[in-house]
């Protein structure tokens, strides 16, 4: 059978057309992740030239909907499924689903470099996303109006932070919705009284503000090490998510993904190993 496809392949090149990849993996979902998975998908490709991964983002939302609907092999999100979506994909394909944990992050605070702000408390964040504080003065920073951004509600790092930094409360409607992480950042950048949320390893052009549990709690940045002792108070595990247990092609590279070199494509993205 491999001689086969060899000698298909070479006539196909002779010829001047290329044939399909043998095995076609799609990813799709969470913008956090999507830098992490492009790059995993090229090593991959790099080394498995008969493989094809086919990357694109959207939002943690959008990729659960389509493992739901069977238009992607994996599902990457920055949030656990939810109980109704994972009922969903049972009553479509009678399954509930594999769970992959595949890196840690720091959910970061960005402020502009030029801002004074250097911590802030997790009720503090509360209170500036829900619309209760609008002056920097109440956080150690200018008299001047915070000016808040966020993510779109299809967003696994949208749904994170409002479970786990407002308490289900709802975003104040002076929120900025950006339609992706790296948005986020680019306005937080330009805006010296700007604030906003996003995965570790977006931090470029903008500062992080130390996060700490309350008011009496030590304050710590989004590190390796503070992450891996619990000390940073909004890690989270990025996911993936497949139908089935992986097999095939799909099971080599999520194998490969949670080896010692696929965890070091996490290290040089920016977010840190899952064990």
């Amino acid at each position: 059978m491999k001689m086969f496809i060899t000698v298909i392949l070479t006539a196909s090149l002779f010829l001047g057309f290329a044939m399909p990849s043998a095995d076609v993996i799609t990813v799709k979902g969470s913008d956090t992740m999507v830098i992490l998975a492009q790059r995993w998908a090229e090593i991959y490709m790099a080394k498995h030239p008969g493989v094809t991964i086919q990357v694109t983002g959207g939002g943690s939302g959008v990729g659960i909907s389509a493992l739901i609907n069977g238009t992607t092999d994996i599902c990457i999100a920055s949030r656990p499924m939810k109980q109704s979506e994972i009922n969903k994909l049972k009553a479509r394909f009678n399954v509930l689903g594999v769970e992959i944990k595949t890196a840690k992050d720091g959910l970061s605070i960005y402020v502009n470099e030029s801002s004074p702000v250097r911590e802030v408390s997790i009720d503090q964040l509360k209170k500036i996303y829900t619309g209760e504080i609008t002056n920097w003065r109440d956080v150690g920073g200018p008299d001047a109006k915070i000016i808040i951004y966020g993510r779109e509600n299809s967003s696994g790092t949208y749904v994170y932070f409002k479970d786990n930094v407002l308490d289900g409360a709802d975003f104040s409607p002076m929120t900025q919705t950006m339609p992706g992480t790296a948005a986020v950042v680019n306005a937080v950048a330009k805006d010296k009284l700007g604030i906003g949320y996003g995965g570790a390893a977006y931090g470029k052009g903008i500062r992080y503000a130390n996060v700490k549990k309350d008011a009496k709690s030590p304050a710590y940045e989004p590190t390796e090490e503070n992450i891996k002792n619990g000390n940073y108070p909004i890690a989270r595990y990025l996911y993936m998510y497949t139908r089935n247990r992986p097999t095939g092609a799909l099971k080599s590279f999520v194998d490969w993904i949670l080896s010692a070199e696929g965890q070091q494509v996490v290290t040089k993205v920016g977010y840190f190993p899952v064990r």
